[in-house]
């Protein structure tokens, strides 16, 4: 519950658009409308619908802390940059799980998922090492950086999307990273869109995240 669905996925999201929007400190990210709303929304519209109680405790109950206590907490000393590392290794539990579930459900359908693909679309313009004022940023430590920071610096600022879809296929196909091969799942074609939005130039990350949330 707390890995997979109501904590470290939404420490997660805030993790990547932090860095891409300039933040340093955890709470002062929680004073950001739509970083809010977006963790929100991953949270409780579509984590909480698959999340495995443990019945010892409410998950929603939990979520709620979390966004209501923990994160906005100004005396907590944690980065969105420390959390940011190693963010390959993790998005296969973290979000990868939760696609497994709505997969596995008769009565649910990946395409309802609208903001676990703009997670990931974040991330890999995070990947880009330009933050959205359109400065360069250095990366937190990650043992992918090196395979896959070549392949993004390839995409220009301002891609078409078909361009985009070209040099992302390899990276959405990999199960290793997401869990699920994107593709498979149907959700590759939202991941490009939502990057091809982030990649626009200056501005385009809070204007996307202002589109969606």
């Amino acid at each position: 519950m707390k890995v997979c669905t109501c904590l470290n996925p939404l420490h997660t999201c805030l993790a990547v658009f932090r860095c891409l929007l300039g933040y340093r400190k955890i709470s002062d990210e929680m004073q950001d409308r739509e970083l809010v709303k977006m963790v929100e929304k991953v949270g409780y519209q579509e984590g909480l619908p698959v999340v495995v109680h443990p019945g010892i405790l409410n998950p929603e109950e939990f979520i709620g802390t979390v966004l209501k206590v923990r994160l906005p907490n100004p005396f907590m000393p944690d980065t969105p940059q420390r959390i940011a590392t190693d963010t390959s290794q993790k998005l296969a539990v973290r979000f990868g799980e939760t696609i497994k579930a709505y997969q596995a459900d008769e009565n649910r359908k990946v395409d309802e998922l609208q903001l676990i693909p703009l997670v990931f679309a974040g991330w890999l313009r995070y990947l880009t090492a330009v933050d959205d004022a359109g400065n360069r940023f250095t990366l937190s430590p990650d043992p992918l950086l090196g395979t896959l920071c070549p392949q993004m610096a390839k995409l220009e600022p301002g891609s078409t999307e078909t361009e985009t879809e070209a040099f992302l296929r390899p990276i959405l196909e990999d199960a290793g990273i997401f869990g699920v091969n994107l593709y498979d799942a149907g959700m590759a074609d939202k991941v490009c869109g939502y990057f091809t939005e982030l990649n626009a130039g200056v501005g385009a990350v809070r204007r996307t995240l202002r589109k969606y949330l």
